[in-house]
């Protein structure tokens, strides 16, 4: 069954669904290169703690006096600029939040406002290809619900980096690495293969 309310529904679905796989693409992108800036950071802590740990002036370097505030003042430098590429990857991320959330809100209001137009049978009839609108919206909703709480759980773990804080930033790559989750990850693609046939067959419209 097709109306003009189900058409247009099902085309703000599928731009939806287009719009998921592109972010997501973008959303694994960022993550994949926040992995080795977090071990970067990791290590300059490191290597600032050790700094901390060793008395130069009871070793040869001492014949160079302001050594220790040289290599100390190099490490700063350098975890700053890993904190300030590592926000550059968390506007992505933030941006893959706000564009999926955007989009999902669109289709909800679109389908509140032919809700009149669209009975029971038009929300949850399925074929083969096409899943019904009902199951659709909910998918569209889970996905905007994984990246929202992805989102804020990894903005945590970076705002609270600090170059003052040493501890904090040399475990924040093990921090990091415990939100990751396959099976959170699997169900953005199962949803988008249970709608690529649907994606398809708009498209070649």
């Amino acid at each position: 069954m097709s109306t003009p309310a189900v058409s247009s529904v099902h085309q703000a679905l599928q731009k939806s669904f287009k719009n998921l796989e592109n972010c997501q693409k973008v959303w694994k992108s960022a993550l994949t290169e926040c992995s080795p800036l977090l071990e970067s950071l990791g290590n300059l802590a490191e290597q600032s703690k050790a700094l901390s740990n060793v008395q130069l002036s009871d070793t040869p370097l001492r014949v160079f006096p302001d050594l220790e505030d040289r290599l100390r003042f190099k490490l700063l430098q350098a975890m700053d600029t890993v904190l300030g590429k590592l926000n550059d990857k968390l506007s992505s991320l933030q941006s893959v939040r706000d564009t999926i959330s955007s989009h999902a809100s669109g289709v909800l209001q679109l389908y509140e406002l032919h809700a009149d137009s669209l009975d029971l049978l038009a929300v949850t009839e399925r074929s083969a290809t096409t899943p019904s609108i009902a199951d659709m919206l909910g998918w569209l909703q889970d996905a905007e619900r994984h990246y929202r709480q992805q989102f804020l759980r990894r903005k945590a773990v970076l705002q609270m980096l600090r170059v003052d804080n040493l501890s904090l930033v040399e475990s924040a790559p093990q921090r990091w690495k415990s939100l990751e989750s396959a099976s959170a990850e699997d169900c953005i693609t199962d949803i988008l293969c249970k709608v690529s046939f649907f994606m398809e067959s708009e498209l070649g419209k």
